[in-house]
């Protein structure tokens, strides 16, 4: 018998409606039913899903560009704070290449990997060429990175146990992955239920909490060393989440639920979407 843990519908591309069951092994929520990897591409098929895009066409596109301008420099930060031998970053998923770029322009040997063709195109050209497809994971060799970041990227992944084991293979024994994820059990998340926008179903295929994300790791030899909220997250889902919610913008309203998740977080720990920072066991 499935664990329905909640039933919710696309509110960006297709308006279908889905579930959320409780993984009875790990205890992170799946996305029911799972879209084929075939047909998956289409749910991504919209001129809103800003991470493919650098459009600015209105405000809240221009905001979030500004905060994305912030947050590149806050990675930065956060990857050149790790030991490292020889600089050599991947990045799964990373879009339209802003986080590469920046880390390219901070004497970062870079790659990057991005299934979206038109994502990989803008890509590129601000990477000297350094973005593939997502094929070109398994070319990479053994030992091969000093840090793996995927930015929100862990819930997009079909096959996610096959690329831990990937990943496990290609980063260095003392290397460091960095995955952000959003956090099923934040303030945010249980005041908008099915219109919280960082299920974004279903893009996201799995949706974690810091149990069942360390469990799922665990199993392929990781530990998670370190936690860090992301704080902007909260504003911005729950100004998509009142939107859902309520079918029109409401920027006050969304602000002040984004504050509150992000006050309560410094209590609870549990933030809208958390920073794993994660090395071998």
């Amino acid at each position: 018998m499935k664990n329905i843990y909640l039933r919710l519908r696309d509110h960006s591309v297709s308006g279908e409606e889905f579930e959320l069951i409780k993984n009875s092994e790990y205890g992170f929520l799946e996305t029911h039913p799972r879209p084929s990897e075939k047909r998956l591409a289409e749910y991504y098929e919209s001129e809103d899903y800003i991470s493919h895009t650098d459009s600015k066409r209105n405000l809240f596109e221009k905001v979030y560009h500004l905060v994305r301008a912030i947050s590149l420099q806050k990675k930065l930060k956060l990857i050149n704070s790790f030991p490292t031998e020889g600089k050599n970053l991947l990045d799964i998923g990373c879009g339209t290449g802003d986080f590469l770029q920046t880390a390219l322009k901070n004497n970062w040997k870079i790659f990057g990997i991005e299934p979206n063709e038109n994502a990989r195109v803008i890509a590129n050209e601000k990477t000297n060429n350094s973005v593939f497809e997502i094929d070109e994971l398994l070319k990479f060799e053994p030992n091969s990175f000093d840090v793996i970041t995927l930015w929100h990227v862990l819930e997009h992944l079909p096959k996610l146990e096959d690329h831990l084991n990937v990943l496990r293979k290609i980063l260095k024994p003392n290397g460091t992955i960095v995955i952000a994820v959003p956090n099923y059990k934040s303030y945010d998340a249980n005041h908008y239920k099915q219109f919280w926008a960082a299920y974004d179903v279903p893009r996201h295929l799995w949706h974690f909490d810091k149990v069942s994300l360390s469990k799922l790791i665990g199993t392929f030899g990781f530990k998670i060393k370190k936690t860090k909220p992301m704080w902007f997250d909260a504003f911005y889902v729950s100004l998509l989440s009142e939107k859902y919610k309520t079918g029109k913008m409401n920027p006050l309203k969304g602000f002040w639920v984004g504050l509150l998740s992000n006050i309560k977080t410094i209590s609870s720990k549990e933030a809208s979407s958390l920073i794993y920072i994660i090395n071998n066991s």
